[in-house]
């Protein structure tokens, strides 16, 4: 029988440091005067109680550690739990939010998707915007762990490819698993620290520079603005960027260069990808707004540099209302969310190497239909891709995409518009944040929409951020026979 006392007891303790986390915000209202303290508190006290009760419960069944079963069921719950408690705040808070209005934002906080439901955010208690900006920050390092530890074991979209134990690379210059956890962690609050003092030393305030740092490093995209990032100008785009893109590279390679192999970043033939791709992107777009549409040169590039890195890495920052840029870079800025950073990073969406796979894939079989008899296996990283491997990310590409076309149906069903209902699904899905069109796009927010949208919103951005297969194989009946 299936004994899921191991994982309600790692979740019972990860609800309970959730639960801490809501004292920072509370002190913050606290110090401004704000009665919004009130509410963090009792959040907070109700969060670490729950929390705590379920861990007690449960830790008789903490002896030996996790099958791949309960690994899933980990895996999904946290994802699951963590938001409900998150969404305490919203829901009680002065933003009164209702059970899905509350439910989506957490949501969408924790999986560093970066969509809002809310309005108002200059004039919202600081508290608020540090709770939304804290989720972020937890939740891009959550996912970290997650594509390194969880879903190469599990097996899932073909991040098996990352295992130690198949990748001389990693597997050579890597010391253990819980040296890696804290070197990572390390690096995640070091660049957050980094990231913060450039935005500051460029004019932000330390508040705004703090909760900004907390959403580039992690890739979510929360402001404390109803501009987002349209509230500041000039060089801190230039500097956002550039935090977005450290972000979106393996944290692993970050690990290996701080264990002796510093070439580590640049023989990543995922991180050659990713850049010459964003630069191919920018170079296209910036052309496109100067010949085409007579943009100025200067604040072309600067307003191309900034979006363009900030949808492909998932961001979901906006600078400017692109939507006024035409039809060919709005549907550029549709694609280009699908492709996403690294693996092993912050960043979202399908990811550089499973379209690199793909196209070794591709080319494999063009060479082997011109020579039937030749020996032509598709290759990564020099090495050739095991059908295991080849079959994961096949998978992932139909599931990504049937996915998709069908909360896109779903949603238009709901009463959305075409435009809103394919851009939410990719936007939700690939974590994105900002979808297309004037309700969801880059100058709005998601309040419009309805609550059965929201659900499904919401259940999507949960599927997008565990990479839909490990979130799928606990839909199946062999699952639980197992």
């Amino acid at each position: 029988m299936l004994d899921l006392r191991p994982v309600g007891y790692v979740i019972g303790l990860l609800v309970a440091v959730l639960g801490l986390t809501m004292l920072a915000p509370m002190l913050v209202d606290l110090a401004t005067g704000e009665e919004h303290w009130r509410v963090f508190a009792q959040s907070a006290l109700l969060t670490i109680f729950i929390g705590g009760m379920i861990s007690l419960a449960c830790q008789n069944g903490n002896q030996e550690g996790l099958n791949i079963q309960q690994t899933f069921i980990l895996t999904t719950g946290v994802w699951l739990a963590l938001p409900i408690f998150a969404a305490l705040p919203f829901y009680f808070g002065e933003t009164q939010a209702t059970p899905v209005d509350a439910f989506f934002e957490a949501m969408s906080g924790l999986t560093t998707t970066g969509a809002t439901v809310f309005a108002g955010l200059d004039t919202m208690a600081k508290g608020l915007l540090l709770w939304r900006g804290i989720l972020q920050w937890l939740g891009g390092i959550g996912i970290i762990v997650v594509a390194m530890v969880f879903l190469p074991e599990l097996r899932v979209g073909g991040m098996q490819i990352f295992r130690s134990e198949g990748f001389d690379t990693m597997g050579k210059i890597l010391p253990r698993a819980t040296e890696i956890a804290s070197q990572i962690s390390v690096i995640y609050v070091a660049l957050t620290v980094l990231c913060a003092l450039s935005y500051l030393l460029l004019g932000m305030s330390a508040f705004d520079a703090t909760v900004h740092a907390l959403t580039t490093i992690s890739t979510g995209g929360f402001s404390t603005y109803d501009a987002s990032f349209g509230a500041f100008s000039g060089p801190l785009e230039y500097v956002a960027a550039v935090f977005m893109v450290l972000s979106a590279l393996p944290f692993v390679r970050y690990v290996q260069m701080l264990n002796g192999h510093h070439g580590a970043l640049l023989m990543d033939r995922q991180v050659y990808g990713f850049l010459l791709t964003l630069v191919l992107l920018i170079a296209f777009a910036t052309t496109v707004l100067i010949t085409l549409q007579g943009h100025e040169a200067g604040s072309s590039l600067r307003q191309v540099v900034f979006n363009v890195t900030s949808i492909m890495t998932g961001t979901g920052y906006a600078s400017v209302d692109y939507m006024g840029w035409g039809n060919l870079l709005i549907a550029m800025f549709f694609f280009i969310g699908l492709i996403g950073g690294c693996a092993g990073s912050t960043a979202c969406s399908v990811k550089v190497f499973r379209y690199q796979i793909l196209f070794a894939s591709i080319k494999s079989q063009l060479l082997k239909t011109q020579s039937p008899n030749a020996m032509v296996p598709p290759r990564y990283e020099g090495r050739k891709i095991d059908d295991d491997i080849l079959n994961s990310v096949m998978s992932f590409f139909v599931f990504f995409f049937v996915t998709m076309g069908v909360l896109a149906v779903a949603l238009g069903m709901t009463g959305l518009d075409f435009m809103t209902s394919i851009s939410g699904a990719a936007s939700a899905l690939a974590n994105i944040g900002p979808g297309l069109g004037d309700e969801i796009g880059p100058a709005g927010n998601f309040a419009g929409l309805n609550d059965a949208a929201k659900w499904l919103l919401s259940v999507a951005m949960l599927i997008g951020r565990l990479e839909l297969l490990a979130v799928y194989a606990m839909l199946t009946v062999t699952f639980w026979r197992a």
